[in-house]
């Protein structure tokens, strides 16, 4: 089957990272593009960003968070299993610029994203910042990593237990208004926060990237489900992004269409959990 994990590490609570024998991805993969697998054959397909890759040791870095029955899954996973479908590497990667200012602002599970395009940024000489945000210092992810790569890294924190109190919107806005150039900015993370961003670059005229996360499935453009509206024009994300113009995107529109299989979503994962605690009770039963 192939895709083996050789390395796990847990990131924040309920949050792993996971290093992947996949050579043909490690070889071709961009900053900016991601993969979509399926845990078994019974499973949903999910997209997950390339968070790093090395083409010598043939792997690639996933970084995910359990909130659902497939992530849950895949979190039940250890060094030497393996993962049964993993395709990449899928949509268009991150436009590198050259010789400019750019800000990352990456928020929660964002930062997985913001890790290879700081990567790819200063590979190609730009002057990078990152801004990078969690709820609290326990869920703050990849702040070394990036550290270790950016110019500039400023860490918020919306109840301020670790570095600035407050939204990443702030300390970006602050930023601006310090006087510092700033060519462009590249923002993931939830979709509020991106769309928050995006509304405080535009007063400024800076071109601002949104990397958008939509319901996936087959991702090959033909299923439709991560269709998004930029310009008034519908576009596929898994196809022609997952990065599009900030400025142009309707972040209230994707919004809605996240939230149409809560429901479903919620029921999934409670029948996973009644199947593990049966599952536990029989072996339990089998064990006495």
């Amino acid at each position: 089957m192939g895709n083996k994990i050789v390395y796990v590490k847990e990131l924040a609570p309920l949050t792993k990272l996971f290093e992947i024998e996949v050579p043909h991805i490690a070889e071709r993969g961009k900053a900016g593009q991601f993969i979509i697998l399926r845990v078994n054959d019974e499973g949903e397909r999910i997209p997950l960003t390339i968070a790093n890759r090395n083409p010598e040791k043939g792997t690639i870095t996933l970084v995910f968070q359990e909130v659902g029955k497939t992530t849950e899954m895949l979190g039940q996973l250890d060094v030497g299993d393996e993962i049964l479908d993993l395709a990449g590497p899928l949509g268009m990667a991150t436009e590198i610029p050259t010789g400019k200012t750019v800000v990352c602002v990456g928020g929660g599970i964002g930062n997985a994203v913001v890790w290879p395009q700081v990567q790819a940024l200063k590979a190609a000489g730009n002057k990078v910042i990152a801004i990078l945000g969690a709820r609290t210092k326990e869920l703050l992810i990849l702040e070394e990593e990036i550290t270790a790569l950016a110019d500039v890294t400023i860490i918020t924190t919306d109840d301020g237990s670790y570095g600035r109190k407050g939204m990443v919107t702030h300390a970006l806005v602050d930023l601006i208004e310090e006087g510092e150039k700033i060519d462009e900015v590249i923002t993931i993370g939830p979709v509020v926060m991106m769309k928050f961003v995006c509304k405080a670059t535009k007063p400024f005229g800076i071109p601002t990237q949104a990397s958008l996360n939509p319901l996936m499935v087959d991702g090959t453009g033909m299923c439709g489900a991560c269709r998004v509206t930029v310009d008034g024009k519908t576009r596929f994300a898994c196809v022609e992004g997952p990065e599009f113009d900030g400025h142009l995107t309707d972040f209230d529109e994707l919004i809605t269409r996240l939230a149409y299989y809560q429901p479903e979503e919620k029921t999934s994962l409670d029948d996973y959990h009644r199947c593990r605690m049966d599952e536990a009770a029989d072996n339990l039963q089998r064990s006495e």
